[in-house]
């Protein structure tokens, strides 16, 4: 685990240069943007949670930088739709 840990850190850090975001949680909406791009499947299922979970826009950002985290230490340079739903699991449920 501590391998796949510094190798994720060692990809941010190329991603991300000398700037000042060093990690994928430090990225704002443009770099989210930029960094974090799915295919069609994925937006839809980012879709489909966000109106089945009452996700915001805020939220929707936190999974794709988590999702990129998980790609991360994936070993993969795209974030795949299993890395979507993994984030989306960890998502807290609303109460009805």
């Amino acid at each position: 685990m501590r391998e796949r840990v510094e190798a994720a850190r060692a990809r941010q850090a190329a991603r991300f240069g000398e700037g000042k975001i060093t990690t994928n949680a430090n990225m704002g909406p443009t770099q989210v943007r930029d960094h974090c791009p799915i295919d069609e499947t994925g937006r839809q299922l980012l879709g489909a949670a966000m109106r089945q979970m009452g996700l915001s826009a805020r939220a929707y950002h936190r999974v794709l930088k988590l999702a990129r985290t998980i790609a991360d230490l994936a070993g993969e340079e795209r974030i795949h739709t299993a890395h979507l739903a993994e984030a989306i699991q960890y998502r807290p449920r609303r109460q009805a």
